[in-house]
């Protein structure tokens, strides 16, 4: 605030581009190589800012999976699909996500990313008020049928039908809670729905060999 009082408004108007000026407070967490917190011009891309504050990916870029780009309530993208996107509103717009906080999330190959977002669906069931039915009751579902996926319990056709979930809850709640339980899950579905099969696919092949099958309840 006191440089933009120096400087003037003009002056901070003027960093980045059209409709996404100004600076932007970011921090990173995940699997890079110096987490970090810092102020950064808008309309950077995302691997110029990693590489520049964070010290790059850990075990390099072609080890990325996957970024949450603006907290835990947005969706997830590819690591194929985020390197080069620019880093403001429009930017990750584009990419398929959302600004969010510009808590930025790094996740590399070594993640379950359905787990991950798993996790996410226990915390937004766990703060639920309770007070409108398709948060109180669609939270709960999501993160049961997503516990059934990161095992791979779950049928196929069940993906679909939590996409569509997804959108019954988003947009019909009091408050955003509802569109950040969903939104997680949607962007897992989009950019990862080939890891949920083989996940299905895995488990049915271990149940029919008599496999043991890893439960999340035991970790």
């Amino acid at each position: 605030m006191p440089e933009i009082l120096r400087r003037s408004g003009a002056w901070f108007a003027s960093i980045g581009r059209a409709n996404n000026t100004g600076t932007k407070l970011m921090c990173v967490s995940g699997h890079v190589n110096r987490p970090a917190t810092f102020e950064e011009a808008m309309g950077e891309s995302f691997k110029d800012i990693i590489e520049k504050h964070c010290g790059g990916i850990r075990g390099g870029w072609d080890n990325l999976l996957a970024v949450i780009p603006g907290g835990a309530s947005v969706p997830c993208v590819t690591g194929e699909k985020i390197q080069n996107a620019i880093v403001d509103f429009d930017g990750l717009r584009e990419a398929g996500s959302s600004m969010g906080t510009a808590a930025i999330i790094v996740m590399d190959k070594s993640t379950d990313i359905i787990k991950a977002i798993w996790r996410l669906s226990a915390f937004y069931k766990h703060e639920s008020c309770g007070q409108c039915t398709p948060c109180r009751e669609g939270t709960g579902w999501m993160m049961r049928v997503m516990e059934r996926m990161v095992e791979g319990r779950a049928q196929k056709r069940e993906i679909d039908m939590l996409f569509e979930v997804t959108k019954q809850i988003e947009g019909h709640t009091i408050c955003a809670l509802g569109d950040a339980a969903a939104w997680p899950i949607r962007g897992l579905i989009r950019n990862f729905r080939h890891v949920i099969e083989a996940r299905i696919d895995q488990y049915t092949y271990s149940s029919t060999s008599d496999g043991a099958v890893p439960s999340i309840a035991a970790e």
